[in-house]
């Protein structure tokens, strides 16, 4: 993801995290926001949620279903 860019808010697919690979991001979801950097993994929250690029950076998103 490029500095500034962004993924709309949108419902959580299920049981899922995120790992920043590298840079900066933010994830928002209503009132609460977490950041986190290179190395963290954030669990996406079970709510609408959105996700900013504060800086260039790669994520991996990993998302467990249920079939």
């Amino acid at each position: 993801m490029s500095q500034g860019a962004s993924l709309a808010e949108h419902e959580n697919p299920g049981e899922a995290t995120v790992q920043v690979l590298h840079g900066r991001v933010r994830m928002i979801a209503g009132t609460q926001s977490w950041e986190a950097r290179a190395g963290d993994l954030l669990i996406v929250p079970d709510t609408r949620h959105s996700l900013e690029a504060l800086e260039d950076s790669a994520v991996l998103l990993t998302v467990a279903k249920l079939l």
